[in-house]
């Protein structure tokens, strides 16, 4: 099959995407498709075997935000256009509203099928977000969560197809480097600091927790920190509430470096008030460390409370402080969770799973 991939330039999805075409590649022909945001690369770029990536030299060379790079759009889809006019594709799959209009314009009457991803709704461009679903072969939700916001839009149902969003079962493991630790009880935060994202919330649950220590990962690089707003009310509010000593901010952390740090934590702490992928918690569970994850999004697929990890509603710290008090001293539950998990994510959400679920959608659109 050849697969033509309409990327956005979102860093997230860039991710995924190069994760989802390595796989695909093994056995398809992958051209991913995306505007040049920066000065540097070759017009064209074997990623993987079976992959290439070609940029598009159009605008300025450098990262816009969707709304700054609507202008070039149309031009974009003139470009794809001539260029599936000489390699037609099987199937084309475009990320974003951006991704998608440009992927609509390039296919017009070559009668190529064109599948849809949205990562989430824009409230921005809902209008436009409806027309492309309607006017898709198929919208591809990461969750049931947000299949729930498409159907809301006015996609139509029988158009939505649930494929979730995966994780490296290579990297992410029971087995491998664990990251240097004290005697304590450890919880860790992988992700922003912003008050949205969770963090304030352990911070919040610590005083319940006695001797535990909270490790938070993310936010600026580690030389940042002090001029961070985030950063600073995080430190502000653990002084306040007389657990200073026991929270260690790390700063941004190399992805390399995450999977030995989770393997460190007694738990992984993951309580955002929106979950639209819930990837910190499907690393923690591919690495068998027992999750906390709020429930909300994609956590809600992942997660079977009680039985892959435990759920909590979000901002909710004395409920969530309860939780990890049960886990943290219960070996039995963690051993039992962590297992479970690291078995989910294996067999649900693998990047090979995730592809050949891809695939079929694919080919139900051909």
């Amino acid at each position: 099959m050849n697969i033509a991939i309409v990327a956005s330039s979102n860093g997230n999805q860039r991710h995924r995407i190069l994760s989802v075409a390595r796989e695909l590649g093994r056995e398809h022909h992958v051209t991913i498709y995306s505007r040049r945001d920066n000065a540097e690369g070759k017009p064209k770029t074997r990623v993987a075997p079976g992959v290439t990536l070609e940029h598009i030299d159009v605008g300025p060379a450098k990262e816009l935000a969707a709304d700054e790079v609507s202008p070039y759009l149309s031009e974009v889809g003139a470009h794809l256009g001539k260029r599936w006019t000489q390699d037609r594709p099987d199937v084309i799959h475009a990320y974003s509203w951006t991704g998608g209009l440009v992927a609509v314009a390039g296919a017009e009457g070559l009668g190529v099928p064109v599948t849809q991803t949205f990562h989430r709704v824009d409230a921005g461009h809902k209008d436009l977000e409806r027309a492309l679903g309607r006017r898709a072969n198929a919208v591809i939700a990461g969750s049931g969560d947000e299949e729930s916001a498409l159907i809301r839009l006015g996609v139509p149902r029988g158009n939505i197809a649930v494929v979730p969003y995966g994780v490296d079962t290579e990297r992410f493991q029971r087995r491998g480097a664990v990251a240097t630790r004290g005697t304590r009880k450890r919880l860790l935060h992988v992700g922003p600091l912003s008050i949205d994202r969770g963090a304030h919330t352990i911070v919040r649950a610590l005083p319940g927790l006695g001797d535990v220590e909270l490790v938070i990962a993310g936010g600026p690089e580690p030389e940042e920190l002090d001029q961070d707003r985030d950063a600073r009310r995080l430190r502000a509010l653990a002084e306040q509430l007389g657990v200073a000593d026991r929270v260690t901010l790390l700063g941004q952390v190399k992805r390399t470096a995450v999977p030995k740090l989770m393997r460190s934590a007694d738990a992984v702490v993951s309580v955002p008030r929106e979950a639209v992928t819930g990837i910190v918690a499907l690393e923690a569970m591919a690495c068998g460390v027992p999750v906390i994850a709020s429930a909300v999004g994609a956590h809600l697929d992942s997660i079977v409370d009680g039985v892959t990890g435990l759920l909590v509603p979000p901002d909710r710290p004395a409920r969530t402080a309860r939780l990890a008090r049960e886990l943290l001293y219960d070996p039995t539950l963690r051993t039992a969770l962590g297992y479970a998990g690291a078995d989910r994510a294996r067999s649900r959400y693998s990047w090979e799973r995730v592809s050949q679920e891809l695939v079929r959608v694919y080919e139900s659109c051909a």
